[in-house]
């Protein structure tokens, strides 16, 4: 019996054995995950997209991922605002789903519910993120994060505070965020715990989020160049009440801080604040220049603005190059998934604005470039309508993973593969809820096919807007009271329902609107804790 039990016990251990080998080679053919994401990136600031910027302000390093893999055009957000698009991604629910619809007065993320990264964690990989959260609420699902938490979530560019795992405060004095996002990632790397273990790591940049501060190395960035103007520079917002009363005007609602106006000397902590946000609001005229005209001062925020919001760019692209780098240097790059994205986009001067939150193209269109040599073909470009939510249950599947069935996105992994024979979609659904702080942006919701859109704008006023994109891409005539578009719009509106009831948003005016109303504090201290 003895002599039994010990057989046993042998034959016990080399049984757990084989199953921990062939547990760590089934881990060594997942593929690593590496997601890259930065905070208000546009399009037309990847140069991979060839907008008008791409000339004067290349991005050689994130063009490396889209030449080495699939870029594609139509990655839209459903609600563009940071915090909602982040618990999206997490999720693969919308915003109204997943209780996180707005940053202002809405409260913080519930950790406690399903995400992809609490997914791939109890299947087998070591998870980590480190950068940008705003979720208020501590991250869950991964071993290890360090993210920023001074700026109620938003973080700083210089001297940035980071929450670490165990709800420790990191202050990291007389540093710049993303060089030290940068290095944390990179020796993340360097030192996993269980380096058998597949990895999923999300990267997330604060820049180039507002105020658009350089680091050392790149304030000088571009000072020679005049950039280039859009097309809709000077936009008249000609039948688009919503966009006419929005504060978003780079002349008439860009503080002093914006564009780095020097405060004068002996000021309070208070009058500092008070002078340097001046602008925000609608009314709060300041100029660099009496003696400028209206369009000069204009020309002269935007020169301003967007040269830094480039610098700080640039910054994240050399960033990047790091971090690819060391994948190649390590034997890494073949088995990693690198994904390339931003919470949202962003006008750099389109309808003569800056930020975001509208269902207007610059604004809901996301950048999103992957490489992954084992299913992508390098130099492949997709045109579907993907969004947000499909970024979980898409991950998921490339890890061999089945997505929870309470997921609203659906897998893009054969649009990767090529293999599909039809539109990935036919039409996308877009919500957003803040108002009036900050911005002025009226709630809306609305409807995206390949070639209209239609927007209905519904808190303080009553307001339909429909486009073609075939024909008027940059969204400047409003087709709405057109007789001749009343079959039409009755489609769309048909289909709209339909995408409302689909994603669980058939419900009343009266319910939206309070959505909206909603005023809940959040977690983030202004200070870190002693």
């Amino acid at each position: 019996m003895k002599k039994y039990s010990v057989i046993t016990l042998l034959l016990l251990s080399l049984f757990s054995c084989k199953t921990v080998e062939k547990q760590e080679v089934l881990n060594k053919q997942k593929p690593n995950i590496l997601f890259i994401m930065t905070d208000d990136h546009a399009l037309a600031a990847i140069s991979a997209y060839k907008g008008f910027l791409s000339e004067v302000a290349p991005t050689p390093n994130i063009d490396k991922i889209a030449n080495d893999g699939m870029r594609f055009n139509n990655m839209f957000c459903t609600n563009s605002i940071c915090g909602p698009s982040r618990a999206s991604i997490l999720t693969g629910k919308y915003a109204h789903v997943n209780g996180f619809f707005k940053n202002e007065g809405g409260g913080d993320f519930d950790s406690s519910q399903q995400t992809f990264p609490k997914i791939l964690q109890n299947n087998g990989y070591e998870t980590a993120v480190i950068g940008k959260w705003h979720l208020g609420s501590a991250p869950t699902g991964f071993d290890y994060y360090k993210v920023l938490f001074n700026k109620e979530g938003q973080g700083s560019y210089f001297d940035p505070v980071f929450e670490v795992t165990g709800d420790s405060i990191v202050e990291e004095t007389g540093k710049f965020s993303t060089t030290v996002i940068k290095e944390d990632a990179i020796n993340w790397l360097k030192n996993r715990k269980d380096s058998t273990k597949p990895f999923m790591l999300m990267y997330q940049f604060k820049a180039p989020h507002r105020p658009w501060e350089p680091g050392p190395g790149y304030e000088d960035y571009l000072s020679d160049v005049t950039l280039p103007y859009p097309a809709t520079f000077n936009d008249d917002y000609k039948g688009r009440k919503a966009a006419k009363d929005a504060w978003m005007k780079i002349d008439g609602h860009m503080n002093r801080k914006d564009v780095k106006i020097k405060p004068p000397s002996g000021l309070t902590e208070d009058e500092l604040i008070a002078w340097n946000s001046y602008g925000n609001n609608d009314g709060e005229f300041w100029t660099p220049d009496e003696n400028m005209t209206d369009q000069e001062r204009k020309n002269w925020k935007y020169q301003h603005y967007v040269k830094d919001y480039l610098r700080v760019v640039k910054a994240v692209d050399d960033a990047i190059g790091e971090m690819l780098n060391h994948l190649e240097a390590s034997g890494l790059a073949e088995n990693t998934i690198i994904i390339y994205t931003s919470d949202q986009g962003f006008y750099l001067g389109e309808h003569g604005w800056f930020d975001k939150r509208f269902m207007y193209e610059e604004s809901m269109h996301m950048p999103l470039l992957i490489k992954y040599p084992k299913k992508i073909k390098a130099g492949s470009v997709n045109n579907d309508l993907i969004l947000n939510i499909d970024y979980a249950p898409t991950l998921l599947s490339l890890a061999g993973i089945e997505a929870p069935k309470d997921m609203q996105g659906k897998s893009f992994v054969p649009v990767l593969e090529n293999r599909t024979k039809k539109p990935f979609r036919d039409a996308v659904y877009y919500h957003y809820y803040e108002y009036p702080y900050w911005h002025n942006v009226q709630p809306h919701y609305g409807i995206r096919t390949d070639r209209y859109k239609l927007i209905h704008y519904y808190y303080d006023m009553n307001e339909w807007e429909l486009f073609d994109l075939e024909k008027d891409p940059n969204e400047t005539t409003n087709l709405y009271d057109n007789p001749e578009n009343k079959n039409l719009i009755g489609k769309l509106k048909i289909r709209l329902e339909e995408l409302k009831k689909e994603n669980k948003m058939d419900i009343s005016m009266e319910e939206l609107k309070k959505m909206t109303d909603i005023r809940i504090d959040r977690r983030y201290r202004v200070e870190p804790a002693n």
